[in-house]
């Protein structure tokens, strides 16, 4: 305030102005957006987990046309189909929306019960109705291959989840988690075969459906938990679509 009583005795320079322009919010030219930074980086978590499934179901594939396995063939459609879950979750941090993340979360959750169920019926009906496991060799390697993919699919979806404290991504770890606990069970199977206690593949597959399910339930209280924090239901740009720590 100058001695005449007139504000403002310099001109506003250019950044003031700009300021003004944005109703008093400064930009930072060459700088990312946040928003923009967390829709990449959740993208390149699911794109490069997607990828080493991938890689698992095609070396699968590859197993499963030497041995020609009707049982690895099963396994190898739930690897892939298990893998798609991701899709609802690359949209939701492609649009940048809080909203689309935690139903993409909400459907991760429901796939995980899904492959449970799946899990606990095949085991039940293999101890109602037993069947002679074949190629057991084949079924171990793909079994290997597949725990190893999903695996670190679930290391890496954990790992920026917890980063983007994204509870959906997190869920989506857990499901990729679970999905190898089913590989490893399908070696454990093929072991016991061999060893000539064919009663325990349905039993295994029984404790691996109790597994599941508990990963169910964890997955289930992470996407709903509030961590603190309360998710909005915007955009990341919305001017109040950021998590309040």
């Amino acid at each position: 305030m100058t001695p005449g009583g007139h504000a403002h005795p310099h001109p506003p320079t250019a950044s003031h102005r700009h300021d003004h322009a944005h109703g008093g919010h400064g930009h930072s030219h060459g700088l990312v957006d946040p928003s923009i930074k967390r829709s990449r980086e959740g993208m390149r978590a699911v794109v490069a987990s997607l990828l080493v499934l991938g890689l698992a179901a095609g070396a699968q594939a590859v197993v499963f046309v030497l041995s020609g396995s009707v049982a690895l063939l099963a396994d190898l459609i739930h690897n892939v189909g298990d893998a798609a879950t991701a899709i609802p979750l690359g949209i939701a941090f492609a649009l940048r929306s809080w909203r689309a993340e935690r139903i993409a979360g909400l459907f991760v959750v429901l796939a995980i019960f899904v492959s449970a169920c799946v899990a606990g019926y095949e085991a039940i009906t293999r101890l109602v109705h037993p069947e002679a496991v074949t190629h057991l060799a084949a079924l171990a390697a793909a079994g290997a291959v597949g725990f190893v993919g999903n695996w670190l699919a679930a290391g890496i979806r954990t790992r920026a989840g917890q980063r983007l404290d994204s509870p959906a991504l997190i869920a989506d770890g857990n499901h990729a988690r679970a999905d190898a606990y089913v590989s490893l069970a399908v070696i454990a199977s093929a072991v016991v075969v061999a060893l000539g206690l064919p009663i325990a593949d349905p039993l295994i597959g029984l404790a691996i459906t109790l597994v599941i399910l508990r990963i169910t339930w964890d997955s289930w209280h992470t996407v709903r938990r509030d961590g603190g924090h309360a998710h909005p239901h915007g955009d990341y740009g919305h001017p109040h679509a950021a998590p309040e720590h």
